[in-house]
């Protein structure tokens, strides 16, 4: 009953005229640059970071919440009726959405696409509110030797569950690690790494970082490619499913939303990771695995039911314990510290209306997308007729303006501009940026809670063992990297990932 009170409160909140509209503005950027491909959630986050300034924390953090799971749905139109994945999680959706389009039930596979994330998302809501609770009364026991060891778990858990080589994802968290650590050492006064260079002396921007990989280096990039998109156009009224479509799809959504679900909660985990392992499940469990890649019903629905809800239980971790378990969410670490509000189970107790505000959005967020997405289908794909050397100079623009005005200094746009060829220059080293990012996000509070747990113990190292929670977090984390080095799960783990 307590938490159909919570609810009760966060809905008060949601149903404002003020943040229905930052939820509106959410969803409609969301599914814009889910469609437009090349300019990701985080690009956008970190873009829009400046314009929250001035607004309410829970308004500011509505509309940002909103991009992030409207990315989801957006992405799925432009896979399916162009073949290319507007969202890095859509990328299994091509595989069948595409040839559903190519057989004329392009508006199935877009119905199906919307209602299994409409359902995924209304599911995970509920369970974002249910664990929220019991979870906060947990993390209130953790001291600082507890968040240490949370966080190495976090950051062994983003290495596991990273695309391509585990080195390389090793070395993007350690780089992550060390460029958080530049700036003025809060304990000792000392300025570290900063060269004599007084702009870095408060440390190097959370903005210009995410900007610069994941905002500047994708637009250079997707200035390089010269691929022709053929567009499959549908109507309104072709928006439709036959029951045996119906009945091939339900279980495939429920799988997903319970996949994702799951998934959504694991450090480095989330949209993208519940997508991959969705479509992977919904083909071992079909009777005629040979239909996946021609038009399957359920390589559509799977996934993307899986990645919505991965997308929204991906805010646990964020909201209860304070920890970031992607790249989106570390942005919104970023959001919450602009407001000088301090992700984790405080908030709870110390801004209810915010916390509850945030969860009751999520699901006034999907209504709305579910509402928009399939009458504005049209508006979207033509979208995609505008040249990209026209769009993507425009965005790079805006970019640039919305770096420039966090702290009014051009000396950020030029930290932006390296990044982001360093994001370039990884790319074609086929090194995901989004563990530097967390590493990047988590290092300074790392740090912190080390210093803090150590000084408490008077420098007894010890301290990490013989607390329980502790201790328990760092066996999982040291299971993780035994597992992780067998040979059968390394080599399932890579075929787990190029199998999509």
């Amino acid at each position: 009953m307590e938490v159909f009170q919570h609810l009760a409160t966060g809905f008060g909140v949601a149903l404002t005229a003020v943040n229905l509209l930052y939820a509106l503005i959410g969803a409609l950027l969301g599914t814009l640059i889910g469609v437009l491909p090349g300019i990701g959630p985080v690009a956008t986050i970190a873009m829009l970071l400046p314009t929250t300034y001035a607004l309410e924390p829970v308004s500011a953090l509505i509309m940002l919440a909103g991009i992030y799971y409207g990315a989801q749905y957006g992405g799925s139109t432009t896979a399916i009726l162009v073949n290319m994945p507007g969202e890095s999680s859509s990328v299994v959706t091509c595989l069948d959405g595409y040839q559903m389009a190519r057989k004329g039930q392009a508006g199935a596979a877009l119905a199906i696409a919307a209602l299994g994330s409409f359902f995924a998302g209304s599911c995970a809501t509920v369970l974002v509110a249910a664990v929220s609770l019991p979870l906060s009364a947990l993390a209130l026991k953790f001291g600082p030797a507890e968040y240490f060891s949370l966080m190495v778990l976090g950051l062994i858990g983003a290495v596991v569950l990273a695309h391509g080589s585990l080195v390389k994802a090793i070395a993007m968290i350690v780089l992550g690690l060390l460029l958080g650590i530049v700036g003025t050492d809060v304990n000792s006064g000392v300025e570290r790494f900063t060269f004599d260079i007084p702009e870095l002396s408060d440390g190097i921007g959370v903005v210009v970082v995410a900007m610069g990989l994941f905002g500047f280096a994708e637009i250079i990039l997707n200035l390089e490619s010269n691929e022709k998109r053929e567009v499959i156009r549908t109507r309104l009224k072709g928006l439709w499913l036959t029951l045996a479509q119906l009945k091939q799809a339900a279980p495939a959504v429920l799988r997903g939303t319970a996949l994702g679900s799951m998934l959504g909660v694991l450090p480095g985990g989330g949209a993208m990771l519940s997508s991959f392992a969705s479509y992977s499940l919904e083909k071992k469990l079909a009777r005629d695995p040979s239909q996946f890649g021609h038009g399957a019903i359920q390589g559509v629905a799977g996934p993307e039911s899986a990645n919505n809800a991965g997308a929204q239980t991906s805010f646990i971790p964020l909201l209860t314990l304070g920890i970031p378990e992607n790249a989106v969410m570390a942005m919104m670490v970023g959001a919450m510290t602009i407001h000088n509000i301090q992700p984790g189970p405080q908030v709870m107790t110390s801004n209810p209306q915010l916390f509850w505000g945030l969860i009751a959005s999520m699901w006034v967020g999907n209504l709305m997308l579910v509402v928009l997405n399939l009458p504005l289908i049209g508006i979207w794909i033509r979208l995609l007729t505008v040249p990209y050397r026209i769009l993507y100079p425009a965005i790079l623009l805006f970019c640039g303006i919305g770096v420039y005005t966090v702290n009014n200094t051009s000396f950020d746009v030029m930290q932006t501009a390296f990044f982001g060829a360093l994001g370039v220059l990884f790319a074609k080293l086929e090194c995901e940026p989004a563990p530097l990012l967390l590493g990047f996000v988590l290092g300074p509070m790392m740090e912190e809670n080390l210093r803090r747990a150590l000084l408490l113990s008077r420098g007894d190292p010890s301290v990490f063992a013989t607390r329980p929670i502790s201790a328990v977090l760092l066996a999982a984390a040291i299971v993780l990297v035994l597992v992780i080095a067998l040979p059968n799960i390394r080599r399932q783990r890579e075929e787990a990932f190029q199998e999509a």
